[in-house]
Parts: C-alpha cells; structure tokens; sequence
C-alpha cells in the first residue's frame, strides 16, 4: 500500500519486459492495491445497443492489452501523469448483456459507488449506450455538463427500431432528462450521410454546435481547437471519444466505421489541448477488436486514454 502522497505508477519496464507483467491498464496497479485513487479506469464490456457489428464488449481487454509500450513522461505536456496523481485500474463493470436497461442502472450505480471521495472515471467501453448513465451519474454532483464529443455520428437519434436506449441515443436522452448544459456542448468530427436534415436541426435544438470532419481540413488544427474551447467555456467537462471519429485506416476495428475520418495525430493533438478545463470524466468507446488489426485501433484508444489521464495531471 501507499500513501496518497506517493502514487504508484507502472511495472518498470527496464525490470519487467512489456509483453509480461499484470495486465492492467498501462501496467498499472489495480484500486485495491492502493490507499487512494484520483483517476481510475474502470472497464465497462457492454455492447448490448449497437445498431450495425457488434464486439465492443471485448474493448476493455483489447485496449489494456494494447497499453503496455506506454511510458511515464507526456513530452509535450511536459508532465509525469503517473507520478503527479494515483492513477490505477478499477477493472471491469459486470453489466447484464441481456437487459439494456438493467445494464445502464448496473453502471450509474457503479460509477457512483467509484467515484466516491472524488476519484475520476477514465471508462473503457463498450459501446456509447454506456455514456448516458455515467453523465446521469456526474450530474447529481456537479449539476448540467458540458459535453465534448468525438465522434463521427451525432448519437442524437430518438430510436432504432422502438428503442429508448441505444449506442445512438445517449445524448438526446441526457439533453432531454436535463444533464447537459445546451450553451457548452459539442460534436467534433461528426461526418458521412444522414438520415435527414431534420438530423442536424434537432441537434442544434438538444443544445449541440458540431465541428465537422471536413473543418480540420479547410480551417485547420489550430482553429478547430480554438473553437473547442471558446464553446466549452467553464462548465464541468465531460469528454466522449468514440474511436471511431478515427478514419478507418487509424481505427478499422470499430462497429460503425466511416470514410473522411480524423488522424490520430489530429485527435491526440485536441485532446491535450484541454489542459486547464474542469474534465469530471471521460469515455473511450466502440473498440471492437475482432474488426482491428495489428492492434491499430487498440493502441490509438490506448494513447486516447493516455492523454486524458496526462491532461487531468497537467491541470492539477
């Protein structure tokens, strides 16, 4: 055991080669083998409401296997996220594959219970069913979120085939049961065909601006993320990154994948621009391993994660 003023950080990798060692997140030590968290990743193998390829239940597994070359110093940020914060692996959320419903009140409850004494979620998922209750969860402790979301959809439909709860409803639920903040949310990479324009006015009405694909091309990184920012503002953060806001040729093993994408350098590169913002929580979702290859997708999801735990440590 530690304590809170000495963190634990990975196996060290000049003792223990990387392809050994526990396979957690990074290497990482496991929550019950420290006295305090501030960030956790916690596993949520769930992908009960995908819409096209299933398989996002194994992206936990894939992306903590895929996370063991990372090392200790964010160069850029100029920080060691693992020595300025006890960051360690919750491992994974037992949900109800059969039960949407029962799986999404499995997860609020969970995140909750780890979140207590304010630990961080870093959520390994699973498909973006799962970010509903996890913003639900935010909420009560930190009123309307502001909502950054990577991704190539909006996940703003109503239904698929009847249905309340799926992997492209998360945020018209959460605008509608009140746990956004409709002035500070934003899709980033949304691109591909639409079932409607209606598709694009509805979402504007549920409190989204969007940033499409295409603009990183025609107005740049360094405007892209100056309009990140600029609509974020001061409200808590919370940050959705489904993979596959990737193109396909830096994320094949997705379920849903679309032409046009972002790289993975552009998406790394937004996502450690946000140091200084009120991050409460984040997402990485819609791995879906059996479509990947030489763990391409895996290893961008890891770097994802990576990031985000270096941002929380740069901003602390």
């Amino acid at each position: 055991m530690t304590s809170p003023h000495e963190p634990i950080g990975p196996v060290d990798a000049t003792k223990v080669p990387r392809y050994a060692g526990p396979p957690t997140f990074a290497r990482l030590p496991r929550t019950d083998q420290v006295t305090h968290t501030d960030v956790a990743v916690v596993g949520i193998p769930f992908d009960s409401g995908v819409s096209y390829r299933p398989g996002a239940r194994f992206g936990p597994g894939h992306i903590r296997a895929s996370s063991k070359l990372l090392r200790t110093y964010h160069p850029r940020l100029d920080v060691e996220p693992f020595a300025r914060q006890q960051v360690a692996d919750a491992g994974d959320i037992a949900v109800n594959p059969f039960d949407i419903a029962e799986a999404i009140t499995t997860i609020e409850r969970a995140s909750d219970e780890l979140r207590d004494g304010g630990t961080k979620l870093i959520t390994l998922g699973g498909d973006h069913t799962i970010a509903l209750p996890l913003l639900r969860s935010l909420h009560r402790d930190h009123g309307p979120i502001s909502v950054l979301h990577f991704d190539a959809h909006l996940d703003t439909w109503d239904t698929y085939f009847g249905a309340p709860y799926t992997h492209g409803t998360p945020f018209r639920r959460a605008s509608e049961e009140g746990l956004l903040d409709p002035e500070h949310c934003l899709h980033v990479g949304i691109r591909g065909p639409l079932y409607a324009p209606t598709d694009l006015s509805d979402d504007r009405v549920l409190g989204f601006q969007v940033i499409g694909s295409d603009d990183f091309q025609i107005d740049g990184l360094a405007t892209v993320i100056e309009r990140m920012r600029a609509r974020l503002g001061e409200a808590p953060v919370y940050i959705s990154v489904d993979i596959d806001v990737l193109d396909p040729a830096h994320a094949p093993g997705t379920g849903t994948p679309e032409a046009g994408g972002v790289t993975s350098r552009e998406l790394l590169h937004c996502l450690r621009n946000l140091v200084g913002l009120n991050i409460v929580g984040a997402d990485i979702v819609e791995v879906a391993p059996a479509y990947d290859h030489a763990e391409i997708t895996g290893i961008a999801a890891a770097h994802v994660a990576y990031e985000l735990v270096s941002v929380l440590a740069a901003g602390s």
